[in-house]
């Protein structure tokens, strides 16, 4: 393993809610007009917006720059009497009440999947790792898909959905797997096999365009990257670099994988049923149960399964200067718990929703503390 560590970037979406109701709201219109541009953009809902951070090598300055945009967005937003919220879903929310963002691409959207349209009230957290070669990434985004049930658990962050206890962990990766495109990404031998897929789908007319594959690990629509985008939005920024760091050692150590074999080698295929499943499993119980072990194909405590992921990818995290870190941001995820688990706590203490989003709220603003750099 030689050479500079790969790029590494972020795309946040947040929640906009009402500071008195706590509800959720439409203010991205108003928003937007007194954010910068380059960084900030609308999304399907008005009640959403997307914080987009600049790649970095170094993970201590991408987490920084996380903070620097939450600060940017939440200032902008207490103008206007809105709270900012970085989680999957938000309690306190009404489907009948959502807006659509103007456009003609999500008019389009509105038109074609319906009530699907209207129900998309969550939020995620998308994880780019450069890789400029496109068949490598193609690869890479397939052979990645058992790995990525265990980052879901790590970001869990959606328990409530309008109004209700859903039982999951994670109820907006129930509620994002009703695209047709979502769930693990199938094996191509190229990118141009990949291509075709792509242009099969548009020609069926069930998506509209290339950005609508919505694949949990897939090489990027628009930047040279492999792109992870199962995760829930995190409502500490110590989960996003945690997760981050994670997903760049594991790129790295398929790539590895991928150059060692020999030219002309079967690709390595991996279960798309056991990676659904898996997926399921970790979206219903989190950090807080059981997860399918990516190696051995079967369950075992959240914590093992982690702790082994990370030891594992001790040598490439090692390459990139970024064990300590986020071995220590390992350690403290687990001794914390998930973000659902945090949430209920706060509701069972007065069965009030809106401590969920007090919580919630809170948590989005707490920043990355030097704490977070802990010690070997």
């Amino acid at each position: 393993m030689t050479g500079s560590p790969s790029m590494v970037g972020v795309e946040e979406e947040f929640h906009l809610v009402d500071v008195r109701t706590r509800r959720l709201v439409p203010g991205s219109e108003s928003l937007l007009d007194i954010l910068p541009r380059d960084s900030f953009t609308k999304e399907l809902h008005c009640s959403t917006i997307e914080s987009n951070s600049r790649p970095f090598h170094c993970l201590e300055e991408l987490a920084r720059q996380l903070g620097e945009l939450r600060e940017t967005v939440i200032g902008g937003a207490a103008e206007l009497g809105l709270g900012v919220v970085a989680a999957g879903s938000v309690p306190l929310a009404d489907v009948g009440q959502a807006r659509i963002s103007p456009g003609p691409r999500y008019a389009r959207m509105l038109r074609d999947y319906q009530h699907l349209t209207r129900e998309q009230l969550i939020c995620g957290t998308h994880v780019h790792v450069e890789l400029a070669d496109r068949d490598l990434a193609i690869l890479v985004s397939h052979r990645l898909g058992p790995w990525a049930p265990p980052l879901l658990a790590l970001s869990a962050s959606s328990p409530y959905w309008l109004g209700a206890d859903t039982g999951y962990a994670s109820y907006r990766t129930m509620v994002w797997r009703r695209w047709p495109t979502a769930g693990p990404m199938a094996g191509y031998d190229s990118a141009a096999a990949y291509e075709r897929m792509i242009d099969a789908l548009i020609r069926s007319g069930v998506i509209g365009d290339a950005g609508m594959i919505y694949f949990d690990i897939r090489p990027s629509a628009h930047v040279p990257t492999v792109e992870l985008r199962i995760c829930d939005s995190c409502p500490r920024v110590a989960d996003i670099v945690l997760v981050a760091g994670l997903f760049r050692a594991l790129v790295s150590r398929e790539l590895q994988s991928v150059r060692r074999e020999p030219y002309g080698a079967a690709a390595r295929e991996v279960s798309l049923e056991a990676v659904r499943a898996a997926t399921w499993q970790a979206a219903r119980t989190g950090l807080e149960g059981a997860l399918v072990d990516p190696v051995r194909g079967v369950p075992d405590r959240a914590c093992r399964v982690i702790e082994r992921m990370v030891q594992g990818l001790r040598p490439h995290l090692e390459q990139t200067g970024d064990w300590t870190l986020v071995s220590g941001l390992a350690r403290e995820a687990l001794r914390r718990g998930s973000s659902a688990r945090r949430q209920r706590a706060a509701y069972a203490r007065r069965g009030r929703l809106a401590d969920v989003v007090d919580l919630l709220l809170a948590e989005t603003r707490s920043g990355f503390a030097t704490s977070h750099r802990p010690a070997a």
